[in-house]
């Protein structure tokens, strides 16, 4: 070895057995690079008193060729060398304390000796850092906690750590990236000991990986001002464990399904009623695994009526209960009940009929199936209320005149006034007549292909996003040009986050979702293109009256405000989709969780004085939908016409409740009230709601809320049955 290198070897070593010096590499190691001044001052050296003495170490590091200066920013940093040299003392101090390394118990129910070149990898992979900047963070996270002197390490608590060193250090980006997905231990505790547990295992399942993926999907997929929107109450997007999983809706064509199994060669082809239902049942079983929120099997009674041909009514009615028995148990869905043969609808070839038969040679049967549905509902609502399926009554403009249709119209009104359980849809209208309605008020139109098989079956609702209208009047101190652009920017993140979600689906969506996305020919069931994609007007009325001081139903101006409202963002919604193919609409939804929490962090931001909403203190929300009051009928139909046209701008669909309070409603009544309704308030879709309790110990249902039960004085036998809030 030549003498050179020798000595250049000496005064390196002779460089780094300095405290002083060695802290000076390290603290260009931490910073990447520092002026003299800034140096000095880490190093905690005064300039008064240790200027000479800070020089000196520092001219030592440059000529041991461990430091550089940099001429055009006056700053230094480390050599190749310099970096070398602390990689190797540091081994050098590992070594010599190697009875204090950490154990650490990793994911894979292990125990290994703490490894910084891990974290290092993480931050490079994870947090899209540079090698450099991860050496740096990653001794810190080092030093830290060996000086914890801990038994063992847990990989959440280093990653902790180092999220902590990641915010210390302004690098807020990263931690983002890095941040771990999952639930704190006291929350699995609580939520065992809250006796959630008698949900069953497959729930708590279910709840923990909800959380999961909704942390995901904040953190992950949603844009950070989308993902800080919804957590602070301006939107709320719904269902958020399942917005890159799931569309949210699906009308399903049962025609699809009926002519898969009689093109199958089996040994048990699809001839009758019982293996029809079956069919059906099967469809929303596997369905719903890849639904978020509700499925509608459209012309349910159509579609079926081939398979009645010759059956006995007796047989009919109890294949009919077997199959609600079994829906009601597993799966939730919505039966939508046509009372006439549809004339769009008369002349298509009937799947399950014999030669060139058609729907429209099937009214009696069509009708027989409407009549037993609702017998059947009827019968299994007594004693206890029997809420799902939902079911959907449509009302066409010849229901009121045919007899047999007016009929089981009346029927079907027995059973609303006792339970209020069903939904009439008004297809009355040219606009509507090829509609399809679900109960959370949804609204599919053929408007998009004008073609009612391609625009409102197999298709559905994408997502929907909710819209905090009231937090933009509370902002905007009642200046309107502000509302509007408030309102423009929080239109603008929802759609994106539903564009978010429609891509997510169309290139992964193969991968999960198995049922909806099958191919029969190359035919794909599931047409996602034709999918709605729905903003939530959440407190448009509370919104009016904070900005206006004035109700919708009382002031014309406070009505012009709401009108001028959803007209903008309908307009936005219709710019915003140029090609008009995303079918951008806006809807007034029933939505009980956005409307509480919504309203909860209004009052807990602005104050219970300043925000205005429906309920009470301890459970405020929003409105989301009209509700008329049978009690107070007049005034409410009053005000149901004022609004009439507010509610026909909702293109992505509304619904109307009418609250049937505690009083007796003669199922009389209620069938004038709901001509009413369809023929000369052109209300499009409507329920009648009741709060029923159920006592469990009488086995009898009764109307209200009621805390103990009037019969036996029982308290712990009452279940509690309420639709809306």
């Amino acid at each position: 070895m030549s003498i050179k290198p020798r000595i250049r070897g000496i005064r390196v070593l002779k460089a780094v057995s300095s405290a002083v010096r060695l802290n000076i590499l390290n603290l260009l190691f931490d910073h990447g690079s520092l002026s003299y001044t800034e140096l000095m001052n880490l190093s905690k050296m005064s300039p008064s008193r240790d200027a000479g003495r800070f020089a000196y170490h520092l001219k030592f590091l440059l000529k041991a060729d461990l430091v550089e200066a940099d001429v055009e920013s006056k700053k230094y940093r480390l050599t190749d060398l310099g970096k070398m040299v602390l990689e190797v003392a540091e081994e050098i101090e590992k070594k010599g304390l190697r009875t204090q390394r950490i154990l650490v118990r990793t994911s894979r129910f292990s125990l290994e000796e703490f490894d910084a070149n891990k974290i290092v990898d993480s931050l490079v992979k994870e947090a899209g850092m540079t090698v450099e900047q991860a050496k740096r963070v990653a001794k810190e996270a080092e030093k830290r906690l060996l000086k914890a002197r801990t038994r063992y390490l847990t990989a959440p608590l280093i990653r902790e750590v180092v999220n902590g060193i990641l915010i210390e250090k302004g690098l807020e980006e990263h931690r983002h990236k890095l941040t771990r997905l999952g639930l704190p231990v006291h929350d699995v505790s609580a939520f065992l000991s809250k006796g959630k547990a008698s949900l069953g295992v497959s729930s708590i399942y279910e709840e923990f990986g909800k959380n999961v993926l909704e942390e995901y999907t904040l953190l992950k997929v949603l844009p950070r001002d989308v993902a800080d929107a919804h957590l602070s109450g301006e939107l709320h997007v719904n269902s958020l464990d399942s917005w890159i999983l799931k569309p949210a809706e699906v009308v399903h064509d049962l025609r699809f399904f009926f002519k898969k199994s009689l093109n199958i060669e089996s040994p048990a082809p699809l001839k009758s009623l019982e293996s029809a239902l079956n069919t059906v049942f099967n469809v929303v079983l596997q369905a719903a695994r890849e639904t978020s929120e509700m499925q509608t099997l459209e012309y349910f009674n159509v579609f079926l009526a081939p398979f009645l041909r010759n059956m006995e009514r007796a047989d009919v009615k109890e294949a009919l209960r077997r199959f609600i028995f079994n829906l009601n148990q597993y799966a939730e869905a919505s039966l939508n009940i046509e009372l006439t043969i549809p004339r769009f609808l008369a002349d298509k070839p009937a799947i399950g009929a014999a030669g060139s038969d058609v729907y429209g040679d099937f009214l009696e049967e069509t009708q027989l199936l409407a009549s037993l549905m609702i017998e059947v509902l009827a019968e299994e609502s007594t004693p206890k209320p029997l809420l799902n399926p939902k079911i959907v009554i449509k009302i066409r403009p010849e229901t009121f005149k045919e007899d047999k249709a007016a009929d089981i119209l009346l029927k079907a009104h027995h059973l609303a006034s006792e339970k209020g359980m069903l939904y009439f849809a008004n297809i009355s209208g040219e606009d509507g007549r090829l509609s399809v309605f679900s109960p959370s008020g949804c609204k599919f139109k053929a408007d998009l292909k004008g073609d009612w098989e391609l625009d409102t079956l197999r298709t559905g609702a994408l997502g929907i996003v909710a819209v905090n209208l009231p937090r933009i009047a509370y902002e905007c101190g009642k200046d309107k040009a502000k509302f509007f652009e408030f309102l423009r920017e929080k239109l603008e993140m929802a759609t994106r986050a539903l564009e978010i979600k429609f891509r997510a689906l169309r290139q992964r969506g193969k991968s999960f979702l198995h049922f909806l996305l099958q191919t029969v020919n190359g035919d794909q069931y599931f047409r996602l293109e034709n999918s709605t994609r729905l903003i939530n007007m959440v407190g448009l009325e509370e919104t009016v009256e904070a900005f206006t001081g004035k109700s919708i139903y009382e002031d014309e101006n406070a009505l012009k405000f709401a009108v001028e409202t959803v007209k903008y963002t309908s307009e936005f919604l219709s710019k915003s989709d140029k090609r008009r193919d995303k079918r951008l609409l806006p809807s007034a939804l029933p939505s009980l969780e956005a409307s509480e929490r919504l309203a909860k962090q209004d009052i807990e931001r602005f104050g219970v004085a300043k925000v205005r909403f429906q309920g009470t203190r301890e459970k405020p929300y929003y409105s989301t939908f009209g509700r008329v009051s049978i009690q107070n009928l007049e005034a409410s139909l009053k005000a149901l016409a004022i609004g009439k046209e507010l509610y026909g701008l909702f293109a992505g669909g509304n619904l109307t409740v009418i609250e049937l309070g505690e009083v007796e409603c003669p199922p009389e009544t209620l069938f004038s009230l709901t001509r009413r309704l369809v023929e000369n308030y052109g209300v499009e879709f409507f329920t009648y709601n009741r709060d029923l309790t159920y006592c469990s110990h009488c086995n009898k249902t009764m109307f209200g809320v009621l805390h103990k039960c009037p019969s036996c004085g029982s308290v712990g036998t009452l279940t509690v049955f309420k639709r809306y809030p």
